[in-house]
């Protein structure tokens, strides 16, 4: 089943090229870099390497503390980190700079992984969430690589695409050595479609962030913030629709000009989730003749300003410091929703939409918590914004709420970090 796999790679990779450069027409980073995508390097990079792969920006974004903590308790090593999309790319140079190598992902072809293995000689291979390569994996087991899946997460749905094609799944999850689930049912169904090596339920990592207003990263995000609101947006209330997709902004500018004539002092920020789509949403607020500043402008806000516009990429969590409520996006069209955490994190309500399948045990359990807020419909969102703003003891008590949740459900990195651990010691002492 590989070779029927492979021979069709090969025979689709020039359609695969050429929507890349499709894709390049709205973001031009993805014209950019191609040789990586196939395993052409113009230099040589320091090896053997520990390598983490990370799809794109919210994955990059939970890695970061383990990898993290793991250059401080092995500086000596060298540590490769991959993602898919120019956006995770972006992150991991902004946050991690030149303490890491990074390069796009290779493509799933025998010799493109022998070039990207030659080239930085991994020891050991961290793959995050639900990637599953058949042609990667079998040459980590070929190669004698070390692979692990951490934080994986499998919908019902992945499930059963996988459970139909079991002759290319079930080889690729036996060279896996260990499988860390974020749920029990994540575990279950790794198991339903296969899995045979070891696989453990550890939690979810991106629990494991600085959690408070008065603490690390949080501290420095809510303040931060908070001046941002002072010197931008002149103590105006502030809804943040943050990771949008295309479809969403319409419904969030019309509940926003309901809004208003009940909060005239409301002011709208989204954030879009894909830079390419940064003029596309400023157009759909000059089509509502909204009056429109965007982050890059350095302009701060009017009286008479509808939307702020945030078309920079790094800067959400600060954004979150800055808002009274948030939105996050991916949840009100059937995307799968966004990573809620970060917002809870930082200390603002937080509210999403129906469509959470990428994040359904998160969703359920905040829920059950009640410290968010579900919004089935555009209609019920607007109620929910309407009621958060005229109660702010129940704003206090959501982020009240949201910070305890995050910290009941903490402590995934370490455990991960301890099965790594057990991987690179016996190493470090040969």
């Amino acid at each position: 089943m590989r070779i029927i796999y492979t021979s069709l790679f090969y025979l689709l990779l020039p359609l695969i090229l050429l929507r890349l450069w499709w894709r390049g027409l709205k973001a031009p980073e993805y014209r950019k870099r191609w040789h990586e995508r196939l395993a052409f390097y113009p230099h040589r990079y320091p090896h053997p390497v520990i390598w983490f792969h990370a799809v794109s920006v919210g994955e990059a974004e939970a890695l970061f503390p383990l990898v993290k903590r793991l250059q401080q308790l092995h500086p000596q090593e060298h540590l490769l980190i991959t993602t898919t999309t120019p956006t995770g790319s972006a992150r991991v140079k902004a946050v991690l700079k030149d303490t890491v190598s990074h390069v796009y992902l290779p493509y799933d072809l025998p010799d493109v992984l022998h070039r990207f293995t030659h080239c930085f000689q991994p020891k050991l291979a961290v793959i995050m969430e639900t990637e599953i390569w058949p042609n990667l994996y079998a040459h980590c087991g070929k190669h004698n690589i070390p692979l692990y899946l951490i934080n994986a997460r499998l919908s019902e749905r992945s499930a059963r695409a996988y459970q139909r094609i079991p002759s290319l799944v079930r080889p690729a999850l036996a060279q896996i050595k260990q499988i860390a689930t974020q749920s029990a049912e994540d575990s279950q169904r790794f198991i339903a479609i296969g899995a045979t090596n070891p696989v453990s339920t550890i939690g979810n990592i991106k629990f494991d962030v600085d959690v408070g207003v008065g603490v690390g990263v949080s501290r420095h995000h809510f303040s931060q913030g908070q001046q941002l609101k002072h010197q931008l947006f002149a103590g105006r209330f502030i809804w943040l629709a943050a990771s949008t997709h295309k479809g969403e902004e319409s419904l969030i500018l019309d509940i926003y000009q309901k809004l208003k004539e009940k909060i005239p002092r409301l002011l709208l920020l989204i954030a879009p989730r894909h830079p390419e789509r940064f003029d596309e949403v400023r157009q759909l607020c000059q089509q509502r003749f909204l009056t429109s500043v965007c982050r890059t402008s350095g302009n701060a806000c009017a009286e008479t300003t509808d939307v702020y516009l945030l078309d920079t990429l790094g800067e959400l969590k600060l954004f979150y410091g800055a808002a009274d409520v948030a939105f996050v996006g991916g949840s009100l069209v059937p995307i799968g929703g966004h990573n809620i955490l970060e917002a809870a994190a930082v200390g603002v309500p937080v509210l999403f939409g129906p469509y959470m399948a990428n994040f359904a045990a998160i969703a359920r359990n905040i829920l059950e918590h009640q410290a968010a807020i579900q919004c089935p419909t555009d209609t019920a969102l607007m109620a929910a914004l309407l009621d958060l703003y005229n109660r702010p003891d129940y704003r206090a008590e959501l982020i009240a709420k949201g910070q305890a949740f995050i910290r009941s459900n903490q402590g995934a990195t370490t455990r991960i970090l301890e099965l790594l651990e057990a991987e690179l010691t016996p190493k470090a002492a040969a």
